[in-house]
């Protein structure tokens, strides 16, 4: 479907279901057609200020992957050849944004029931878009996409905002709107994060165990070699938490295969043993700690505090963030203080992972 949204201060027609209704908008001009067929003029609609919006298909992949490249708040983890590798866990339902026929933004979402989440395969999702489009802009696109969930029977936006360090251009014209809809925040999971230009000096212990590490003659290097590390851990997860990775292996080399510059696998030895290890994304101007974990002896030996140590002080230390990642649960009421005091101890401190919930009933 396409629906097309302007500012226009009249009572105006809805199709839905092919019955038409009356809604009394006072700023937009909406109206729906069942084609996916872009029409080249809109009658009596603005050109200067109508926003368009289509629901995503395969067809348009590759102008979704650009706008991920060109925006100031996308990832690769956006990027639909990366989403896509668990489509059959998920119905989608995104959507793209354009303004005079030029893809300005796009929102990642799955939907469940009458809920849409932004978007639950992903640890954050939100509204993806280019540097021109202000806060105004921001405001009218949110309204046209509470206006066309509206239209197909949702009911509920469940929102995970990009967190700031993803960012490569300030853009929280998204949480403003959020505001202004009555969004309600119904979580914070919270991540410990390396500002590297000005870092934290490590704690004692973490520096003790690079003595030892280095004392007995622990390697570090990057890899190919995600057999051995899914090895090391699937079974830490399994025997502390009873839970698989996220990514099966062979999902993860899949990943790596479609992002090689985005997903880098740092292991450390002891002779030819493989002790323990790491699995980095990298986006732009941060790195993203996805994976850590070491067996018994790495533990011991203090392997993953060598490796860190030469992440963080050699291989990236020209990023601007290093982030560990989260270290809470269940929507940010469970806090793993045991996982935490390990990422603070390198220097991390808090980034918070909001989400939010627009229930659209109140619209």
């Amino acid at each position: 479907m396409i629906c097309n949204a302007v500012r226009h201060k009249k009572q105006i027609r809805v199709e839905k279901n092919d019955e038409p209704v009356q809604i009394d908008l006072k700023k937009y001009c909406f109206k729906e057609r069942e084609n996916q067929e872009k029409e080249s003029s809109m009658e009596n609609l603005s050109a200067k200020e109508l926003f368009e919006i289509v629901k995503y298909s395969d067809a348009d992949k590759n102008e979704w992957n650009n706008l991920i490249d060109i925006s100031k708040n996308g990832t690769f983890l956006l990027n639909r050849n990366y989403m896509d590798y668990h489509s059959d866990r998920f119905t989608d339902f995104s959507l793209l944004i354009y303004h005079k026929k030029k893809l300005v933004a796009v929102f990642p979402a799955n939907v469940k029931d009458n809920a849409v989440y932004s978007h639950q395969g992903l640890t954050y999702g939100g509204l993806i878009y280019i540097n021109k489009l202000s806060v105004i802009d921001i405001l009218d696109v949110f309204e046209c996409i509470i206006l066309y969930y509206k239209n197909h029977d949702i009911n509920t936006i469940i929102y995970k905002a990009i967190p700031y360090i993803y960012t490569a251009y300030p853009a929280q014209e998204d949480i403003y709107a959020l505001f202004r809809n009555d969004a309600k925040w119904i979580g914070c999971n919270i991540s410990s994060t390396i500002l590297l230009e000005k870092k934290l000096k490590f704690v004692e212990s973490r520096k003790a165990g690079i003595r030892k590490a280095i004392n007995n003659d622990l390697k570090y290097f990057c890899s190919d070699n995600f057999e051995a590390f899914w090895k090391i851990l699937h079974d830490n997860l399994d025997a502390k938490y009873g839970v698989k990775p996220v990514h099966t292996l062979n999902e993860i080399l899949y990943l790596k295969g479609l992002f090689s510059e985005n997903i880098k696998l740092y292991l450390i030895q002891k002779q030819n043993d493989i002790l323990a290890g790491t699995v980095l994304y990298l986006n732009k101007q941060i790195v993203h700690v996805q994976y850590i974990s070491a067996n018994q002896e790495g533990k011991k030996l203090g392997a993953l505090d060598l490796l860190f140590d030469y992440l963080i002080n050699n291989e990236y230390k020209d990023y601007d963030y290093f982030d560990f990642g989260q270290s809470t649960e269940q929507m940010g009421y469970y806090l793993n203080n045991n996982l935490l005091f390990q990422k603070d101890g390198f220097g991390g401190r808090g980034v918070a992972y909001n989400i939010y919930e627009l229930d659209l009933r109140r619209k």
